[in-house]
Formats: C-alpha cells, structure tokens, sequence
C-alpha cells in the first residue's frame, strides 16, 4: 500500500495518539479498501517543504474523516484539497483540538455547520484489574456468528448509527481471536473486542452487554479478560476509547485499570454522520 509506505511509520511512530487511524491501516491491508464499505477508503498524508511526514487522514465513507496531529498549517492545505475535490464529508474524528481545528476552518471554506456528535476520552491500560464476577472468558466461534450480528445492530441502534453489514468486520474478528464472549452458566452475556496489534498497540472494541444482563459487572468482565488477553499477546500499550456522556462505561474501564489520557470529538456536519 503507497500510503503505508509514505505515512506508515510516522502513524506508527506514535501508535497510542494514532489509534484508531493506525487499526484502521490494519483492518485496509487485511480486507480490502472498502473494508468499511462500498467506496474505496481514500488516505493520504501532509508533508511540509522539504520535511517529513507532519500528517495523515484516512475518509472510509459513510464514516467521518479521520485526522492525525498535525500543524494547523497541513488542516487548512487539506480544508483547500478536499473542497477543491468536491469530497462529501460527513463529519471528522481526530483530538479534540484538531477536531474544532478542521470544523471551523471547514465551515468557513463550505458554509457547512457542524455539531459535536460524541465527546470521547481515550484511556491507556496500567495494569489489568481481575475481575470476580462469575463466568469466564473464552474467544469467539464461528457458530456464535449470529448472536455477535445480532448484538452489533442493537449496538448500533443504541449509539444512533446508521444500520451496517458486519459480517465480513465480524468474521475476521473471529478468524484472529479479536472477539472475546464472557460466558455465565454457559450463557454469553457480554462482548468485548480487540484490535490487530499494531506497533505494539491494542485498542479494545467494541464492547456490548445487552439490557438484560446490565448491571452485574459482565462487561467489566469481559473487559478484563480482552485486556489481559492483548497483554499476554505481547501488547506494550492497550488503550480504549470511552463516550464521556455514558458515566457507566467510563466506570467500566477505571474500575479494569485504565487511566485517561487524551480527549477526541466526533464532529458531525450537517445532518448525515456515522461515528466510528
């Protein structure tokens, strides 16, 4: 892939800031660049006068631009080359300052309004929390194929995203280990997902208990058992995003031993959006 060799090692020189771009990279190479859906991902980087790599984006449509740190000088070259090319946006994913960063710049350039969609914070892994729940852990199947579909669309519909078809998202989860099921009495009651490792990096996703078995620390569980189960893959930096207005899953991750580190905004604009 050109743009893994051109921007791959400035992504990876910082796979902890870069996470969500970096998997993203990871999940191109391995399924194709409509991996995220029918139209091709387009990516590229922003390179200043006679320096290095300073920057890089990744669109996979429907979902929001994704935007790495980068000079304010490299947000506005890239405001001018995506209006220039007539590239719909339907919103942007990147650090909070960089986020409001291309935002503004974006509705001065289109007139396009925009909105924060979701305020994330981003935690790094100290040290895993066992949990005492009781259950255990164990990696998903082919055979549970349908139960995980089932819990991505209500996942979904939860989070206010557009429906989408995850069967091929869901089956190379299965085909590397990336989904974990916490099991009671022989029962699933609990996902959490894992990255492919990157640089050394794991970002755990997605993580879902269904209504019905909320409320008894499964997802904790679960949470604990992907975490540790990354680390034991050789993993030197785990880290999870969480949405700041659900206090129950920030919860989740500080009570598994994850500690904040960087707050990210998806920001949506005008009426068409699909957070990642």
């Amino acid at each position: 892939m050109q743009f893994d060799a051109i921007a791959g090692d400035f992504l990876r020189s910082r796979p902890v800031e870069n996470t969500v771009l970096v998997t993203v990279l990871e999940a191109l190479r391995a399924r194709g660049s409509a991996a995220y859906g029918d139209t091709p991902a387009v990516l590229g980087s922003w390179l200043p006068p006679g320096g290095c790599v300073s920057g890089a984006f990744v669109h996979t449509p429907p979902f929001p631009l994704l935007l790495s740190l980068m000079p304010q000088q490299g947000v506005r070259e890239l405001v001018r080359a995506l209006k220039a090319g007539g590239r719909p946006l339907p919103g942007v994913t990147a650090r909070r300052e960089i986020a409001e960063d291309f935002a503004a710049l974006w509705h001065t350039a289109t007139g396009t309004d925009f909105a924060i969609w979701e305020r994330r914070r981003l935690y790094r892994l100290d040290r895993v929390r066992p949990s005492s729940v009781p259950g255990r852990a164990r990696p998903a199947v082919p055979a549970d194929r349908d139960l995980l579909l089932a819990w991505y669309h209500s996942a979904e519909r939860e989070i206010r995203e557009r429906p989408g078809d995850h069967g091929a998202a869901v089956d190379d989860r299965i085909g590397y280990g990336g989904l974990t099921l916490w099991e009671r009495d022989g029962v699933a009651v609990s996902l959490a997902g894992r990255t492919r490792m990157v640089a050394g990096m794991v970002r755990i996703a997605p993580i879902y208990t269904p209504p019905e078995h909320r409320g008894r620390g499964y997802g904790a569980a679960a949470t604990a058992a992907v975490s540790q189960a990354a680390v034991d893959a050789g993993a030197g930096e785990v880290v999870v995003f969480a949405d700041l207005a659900n206090p129950a899953g920030v919860a989740v991750h500080q009570r598994v031993g994850y500690q904040p580190l960087d707050d990210y905004l998806v920001i949506s604009f005008g009426t068409d959006h699909q957070p990642r």
